[in-house]
């Protein structure tokens, strides 16, 4: 199952790969929302190589989750894999710089079933798949313009 989304930032390129490769704020940011997050890698800042582990409740129940980022090239592109007892993906977010201070952020998850359990979750989010991408887009442009927000403030 794939989902993909992209949005318009009134910042520029190096500006939004800087808030979107802080890892340290996105970390807290889960840990906020009640997931627990540890980082198992000994990697010294942002570089393909970065691992984490992470448990969280989605629809229901508890999951665990293994996240590595897999590519970094600043300032257009992150991509990480990411793995689970039940299932297998990867996320992608590639940056476009439109002008000098406009960026498009494009974002595409690909989730694969492994078991049995796997398959009944993508296929329950498949059929929730129109309510599942409004929240997702929502989710998304709010953290756009979160990072406009921060960038205004500190021009």
């Amino acid at each position: 199952m794939k989902i993909s989304t992209k949005e318009d930032i009134a910042a520029p390129i190096e500006r939004v790969f800087a808030e979107i490769s802080d890892f340290q704020s996105l970390e807290r940011a889960a840990l906020r929302r009640g997931a627990e997050v540890s980082r198992v890698d000994d990697q010294n800042g942002p570089c393909a190589g970065m691992a984490w582990d992470a448990k969280f409740d989605l629809r229901g129940k508890r999951r665990e989750l293994h996240l590595e980022l897999i590519r970094h090239d600043p300032p257009d592109t992150l991509v990480f894999a990411s793995r689970s007892p039940n299932m297998s993906g990867g996320m992608t977010l590639d940056l476009v710089a439109l002008s000098r201070n406009s960026t498009r952020m494009n974002i595409e998850i690909e989730m694969e079933p492994r078991t049995l359990s796997g398959r009944l979750l993508i296929q329950s989010l498949k059929l929730a798949r129109n309510s599942m991408m409004k929240k997702f887009r929502a989710n998304v442009d709010k953290y756009a313009r979160g990072i406009e927000e921060r960038y205004a403030k500190s021009t």
